[in-house]
């Protein structure tokens, strides 16, 4: 009898829900077809069902007819294409993850105030392009040490470094040790930038991976934050590890001499997929399921306010703080709701 080690956390994130939850909801206000620039999240299973309902995934504004609903992925876009999108009289909704919203807000901040920001994350990212897109000149991407070592500035006084949310803690931290070594004044971000569900995924990961002899990640492969969650795997000790879209996707080689399994989810995964892969896994032997919890996540994002009309009246403008404590309207923002457990 095998053994299967469940992490817990895993699966969707505050974000990720609130974005699924926006397409479906402006489905079922305006009806089909309800458009999406790029994958709402990047989860293959997520993006077929929801276009089997009607929503329509493009990669540029300008498949959308004008006058359309257009709803603007988890990952954030740059105020260009904001600008581009009320230019072609679409309706917007805003579906950016709060916390991504949030490092926005710090390059606003930091570009107003004349520094140069080394955004740490994956050159092409969805979410790097939207970042960099709110400063693009005072905004370099650094995606590894070596970059890092090289990076030229102005104003060696006048640099902070930023980061994209879902990457592994791991290696955001090699790659602002090769900065600071490079430029020692390097300032740090007000708060930590990558996102507790994946700063808990990879914890859960963590956990369990000395004693897998083999580590399941069910994520999409463009998903940065379940890529991680396989590499985290493989550093904490995990004897192999794979990330898969489906349990369609196993290959009996990767059994052999295997007695526990570890299973996990990146943050855009259906939790339905993970109940494949263990029934799966028991029809192989492994049928003794073991959850293994290091956290309880009890965080909840609202809707964006098109949505949820309760939360302004007509016609005032929602202000979000920025780091530094000014406020400025945000067609993205929303309240975090945190619902304390017994420890606090």
């Amino acid at each position: 009898m095998g053994t299967v080690l469940l992490a817990a956390p895993r699966g969707f994130c505050a974000g990720v829900d609130r974005a699924i939850e926006t397409v479906e909801q402006a489905l079922l206000r305006w009806g089909p077809p309800v458009y999406v620039r790029n994958q709402i999240v990047h989860n293959t299973h997520v993006v077929r069902e929801l276009a089997s309902r009607g929503a329509v995934f493009v990669s540029t504004l300008e498949n959308v007819p004008e006058g359309s609903t257009v709803v603007f992925s988890a990952h954030g876009v740059a105020p260009a294409v904001y600008a581009q999108a009320e230019a072609r009289r679409l309706n917007i909704v805003d579906a950016t993850c709060p916390l991504v919203a949030k490092v926005h807000q710090e390059v606003r901040r930091y570009a107003r105030h004349g520094y140069e920001i080394a955004l740490v994350g994956h050159a092409g990212h969805e979410e790097i392009e939207g970042t960099r897109g709110e400063a693009q000149d005072r905004v370099q991407v650094v995606g590894s040490p070596e970059e890092a070592a090289r990076l030229e500035v102005q104003d060696e006084s006048k640099v902070v470094w930023l980061s994209q949310t879902t990457l592994a803690v791991d290696d955001v931290a090699d790659t602002v040790r090769s900065l600071r070594a490079r430029l020692p004044l390097l300032q740090d971000p007000p708060g930590d930038d990558i996102c507790y569900a994946s700063q808990n995924r990879q914890d859960a990961i963590r956990a369990i991976a000395e004693k897998c002899d083999l580590l399941l990640v069910i994520g999409s492969a463009n998903s940065s934050n379940s890529a991680r969650l396989a590499e985290v795997a493989l550093r904490a000790g995990a004897g192999a590890a794979y990330l898969i879209d489906d349990a369609s996707y196993l290959e009996d080689g990767w059994f052999a001499g295997v007695e526990t399994i570890g299973v996990t989810a990146g943050a855009s995964a259906p939790e339905s997929r993970v109940g494949e892969l263990v029934t799966d896994l028991a029809t192989r032997g492994y049928d003794h399921v073991e959850q293994v919890e290091t956290t309880e996540e009890r965080i909840h994002f609202s809707l964006p306010r098109k949505l949820d009309p309760k939360r302004l009246t007509p016609g005032a403008v929602e202000q979000v703080p920025d780091p530094d404590g000014q406020t400025s309207p945000s067609a993205s923002a929303a309240p975090l709701r945190v619902e304390e457990g017994p420890d606090g």
